[in-house]
């Protein structure tokens, strides 16, 4: 039985006609290169390994409402910009870009908001754009959301800005800043194609912690690596992995 809950809500039309773009759990997007990874005691791969596998089966994924045109670190009139665009609108007009999405109209940061900043450069210190989510989402009580780019299945041209949001009590739409992978790309021209996964949001109850530093008996530290080790392949999912369940 199910007691946590996280609501994707948006206006009828949406969920009617955009099957294709509904959120979905994680694990319906493990990447193809890890399905076709064999494992086994003479080649023992990252498939075996169950701390990968949890990030990429963990929480949920938000995928592009439509496609999203983008021209980055582009020369416009003797000045480097970035500009995105869709279907709905042409690209004779780079900076001056409306109706992205179905929750607004074109939403950017000022570089002067990211002064200092690493993810600033890395994103050839250009205005940080953002994707426009038509999801409102919305956690019990206590429970907050931790928004990610896809863990270990990034997408190389950009990701978005990781960020935690009370999803209990904030009731609108989150918008996505997302940075340009300047470090590989330079000037890039591409589309971000509507369906493709770009936020993973993993829920979690907000409790109060306190660090604490202690030493160990050595009889203790030997005890538990002799635990790790008692077979030939998949000690910890043997000995200390608890499935997870995200539906």
């Amino acid at each position: 039985m199910f007691e946590n809950v996280i609501e994707f809500s948006s206006d009828k039309i949406i969920i009617e006609n955009n099957k294709d773009i509904l959120p979905e759990p994680a694990k319906l997007h493990i990447p193809d290169w890890f399905k076709k990874l064999e494992h086994s005691v003479e080649n023992q791969t990252v498939k075996g390994c169950m701390p990968f596998l949890d990030t990429l089966v963990t929480g949920y994924i938000l995928k592009m409402p439509i496609d999203y045109g983008i021209e980055h670190n582009v020369e416009i009139e003797g000045e480097k910009k970035t500009g995105m665009f869709s279907s709905a609108r042409a690209i004779d007009n780079l900076p001056s870009v409306i109706n992205l999405n179905y929750n607004g109209t074109h939403n950017f940061h000022d570089q002067h908001q990211l002064t200092g900043c690493p993810y600033l450069e890395k994103n050839n210190n250009l205005p940080i754009h953002k994707i426009l989510n038509p999801f409102i989402i919305k956690t019990p009580p206590g429970y907050s959301c931790l928004f990610v780019p896809p863990l270990n299945n990034t997408d190389d041209r950009f990701s978005i800005i990781a960020g935690i949001v009370d999803t209990d009590t904030y009731e609108q739409e989150i918008n996505f800043p997302f940075v340009i992978n300047g470090e590989k790309y330079e000037v890039l021209k591409t589309v971000l194609k509507r369906g493709t996964p770009y936020v993973q949001v993993i829920p979690f109850k907000r409790e109060k912690w306190k660090m604490k530093i202690k030493t160990e008996k050595r009889e203790k530290i030997i005890t538990s690596k002799f635990n790790f080790y008692k077979y030939l392949i998949n000690n910890y999912k043997r000995s200390f992995w608890f499935k997870k369940s995200w539906k």
